[in-house]
Formats: structure tokens, sequence, C-alpha cells
């Protein structure tokens, strides 16, 4: 599985190739998907690109993109905390969404993911665990009740230096030990987003690749679209795992 992640906490300051209304994200995001992705995470964008949990612009954002990319395809959002910084709001949010998504990520290590992530169940949404390296979202995780009822685990190493990212990837993995018996996908960002995508395709995880985690293709040349990282994404993901397989 090699997961989309269409554009992240990005905004206009990182070019004019990273989609923030729902008409460019779909567009992107139906490109990618011809291109070998298997699922789409999106982060919805109010009209001046500030991450939203507001249900108009969800129901845009995920109506525009189902519009271009039919089902099977799951299509997921964020609840990040920095797009809804109080817990109970966030909360409340969730329960005002008109139109749902098929899954939304919840960080573990941020105040009130416990109550996000039920809430989120409580609606039929799945969850994907954000576990993020340099924090105790694995501990918090690994404690929680609802860790055998999510739909998977991202671990999402933070370390962007391409000479440690890999090391920082073993250890958060192995701090995640069983991961409540949950798929875990594997991914990086920035500097460290190639060699932990390649690590995954070695270890046999899923991983994603868009412009959320990566704005450059893996010789360092300025990617063009999303399209242009996931056709990368999964020739690399996919050498990786036959060297290793």
């Amino acid at each position: 599985m090699v997961q989309l992640c269409v554009n992240g906490a990005r905004g206009g300051a990182d070019g004019a190739v990273v989609p923030l209304s729902p008409e460019a994200v779909a567009e992107s995001a139906a490109a990618a998907v011809a291109a070998g992705a298997t699922d789409v995470h999106v982060h919805p964008k109010t009209p001046c690109g500030r991450d939203t949990l507001s249900p108009r612009v969800l129901a845009a954002t995920l109506g525009a993109i189902r519009a271009r990319v039919p089902a099977p395809v799951p299509v997921g959002v964020t609840t990040g905390a920095w797009a809804e910084p109080d817990p109970a709001a966030r909360v409340a949010r969730i329960r005002s969404w008109s139109v749902l998504p098929d899954h939304a990520s919840v960080n573990w290590h941020e105040p009130g993911a416990e109550e996000v992530a039920a809430a989120l169940i409580a609606r039929g949404v799945a969850v994907e665990a954000g576990i993020w390296s340099g924090t105790d979202g694995a501990a918090r995780f690994l404690r929680s009740p609802l860790g055998p009822e999510v739909l998977r685990v991202l671990a999402e190493v933070t370390d962007t230096d391409p000479a440690t990212a890999r090391d920082s990837a073993h250890a958060l993995l192995s701090g995640l030990g069983a991961a409540h018996g949950r798929p875990v996908l594997l991914h990086g960002e920035d500097g460290g987003a190639w060699p932990v995508l390649r690590l995954a395709g070695r270890v046999g995880l899923a991983t994603r690749i868009g412009l959320e985690d990566t704005l450059c293709l893996p010789d360092g040349g300025r990617a063009a679209s999303n399209a242009e990282l996931v056709t990368a994404g999964v020739r690399e993901w996919a050498a990786a795992r036959r060297e290793h397989g």
C-alpha cells in the first residue's frame, strides 16, 4: 500500500504545486491514484489556506475528491491539533460533520487524542493512530484501550536528516512493539522521506508519499506534482522490497 499525502500543513509559501482548493486537491489526487496510490490522506483548507475541521470545508473537499476518485479508494483527513487546538472543540467539529471521510488520523501525543479517536469511532470513521518519533505517542498508544480498534498505525519519523532517519525509524518501530496487532504504515518527512520509504519497502510495511511529506524527488529535484512523487514512491518501495524480499 502506498498512500498519497496530498498537501499536509503546507501552504502557498511552498509553491503553486501544492494543491489547496477542493478542486485542485481532487485533480491532484486523481492523477496520483492513476500513478499508483491506493489511499488518500488530505488536509482540507480554508480559502486562505489554513487547515480546518470545518464541516462545510470538509464536505466540499471530500465531495470534490470522490467525484474524481471514486470508491474503493479510501479518503482520509487530518484531525491535527493545529487545525483546532481545543480538544473539546475538535470533538464538537467531528460530531458536526455532515459528510464523513473513510478514515481520519489522530496524533496520539496530542492532548485529547483518546476523546477525538472515540468520537470518530462513534461516527463510524476509521482511525489512523499517528505515532510521531520524538514524542510519547507510542507509550500512550500502547496503554490505550482504543488501540485494538484503530485501522492502522501511522509511524511518522520526524527526523529529517537522511543520515539518521532510518535509525530513528527503527527506534520508533521498536518502541511500538506489536502495536496492538494493528497494521503499520511507516513514513518520513523532508530529508528523511525517501530513506524511510525505502526502509518500509525492505521490511514489508505500507508507506506514503506526497507533497505533505516532501517537495523533492529521490534525486533531489523539485517534484512537479503528487503524481510524480507517487510514481517515484511506488518504484522505490517496490525496488527495496525486491532487494530484501
